[in-house]
């Protein structure tokens, strides 16, 4: 079956894969060609590894098929990734910023933790994990510069909070935040509706512009996906 690729018409670093049966799906070019991180498909055109990258997997993919309409993580960019889980997203976003930028990824379990690093670290310089609680930003300052984006998929009540306490340490003048609403990590007894505005207030009040939010169904029930800058 033959493929072609073509440029995200809006964001530098993602493709479309137009398949010869009329399938179109989104992909990154890999940082590192032969090696898969979460068993996605590996498709090289005109000598160019392309990972295909799944929005049932990913909540970035999510978004960015959903219709979003600013992503402000590019090639060169420094990215705080809290709640980096094993990588899948982490390594998407590895692939966009290139060698040139770097994605650090704070993550709270030793055991997924550890995936984390056998996936990525030994073949995505670009990648440096942390072992640490996004809650307390100040025990891992030492090891993050200043970043351009902010990204938070966390699981856990404050989502909101944590992301712009982190801002407060790391993000630069200017710089953006991305973050993966899940509202039913934050109150099951609550309409997500009234979880997301309750989230994206907490923002604003912490001095983010919103930019973009946009659902995440059918990919992932009962999140949003929110861009904003400070």
């Amino acid at each position: 079956m033959s493929v072609e690729v073509k440029p995200h018409e809006r964001f530098a670093g993602v493709y479309w894969i137009l398949f010869e049966d009329g399938a179109k799906k989104l992909a990154t070019k890999s940082l590192a060609p032969g090696h898969k991180v979460y068993g996605e498909q590996l498709i090289t055109i005109e000598g160019e590894e392309y990972r295909v990258w799944n929005p049932y997997r990913s909540k970035l993919a999510a978004a960015i098929i959903k219709g979003l309409e600013v992503m402000p993580i590019k090639e060169g960019a420094k990215v705080l990734y809290l709640g980096a889980a094993s990588g899948t997203t982490a390594s998407h976003v590895s692939d966009i910023v290139g060698e040139e930028g770097i994605v650090y990824c704070v993550e709270f379990s030793p055991r997924v933790m550890r995936e984390l690093i056998e996936k990525c670290s030994s073949y995505r310089k670009n990648m440096i994990p942390i072992l640490a609680d996004a809650r307390f930003p100040n025990l891992y300052r030492m090891y993050v510069e200043e970043v351009d984006v902010v990204y938070a998929d966390i699981a856990q009540p404050f989502q909101s909070k944590i992301l712009a306490d982190n801002a407060d340490f790391f993000l630069k003048k200017g710089g953006w935040a991305l973050q993966a609403i899940k509202a039913m990590s934050i109150d099951v007894t609550r309409e997500p509706s009234e979880t997301y505005k309750e989230e994206i207030s907490h923002l604003e009040k912490r001095e983010f512009e919103i930019r973009d939010v946009v659902h995440l169904e059918p990919y992932d029930i009962a999140h949003a996906f929110v861009v904003a800058k400070r």
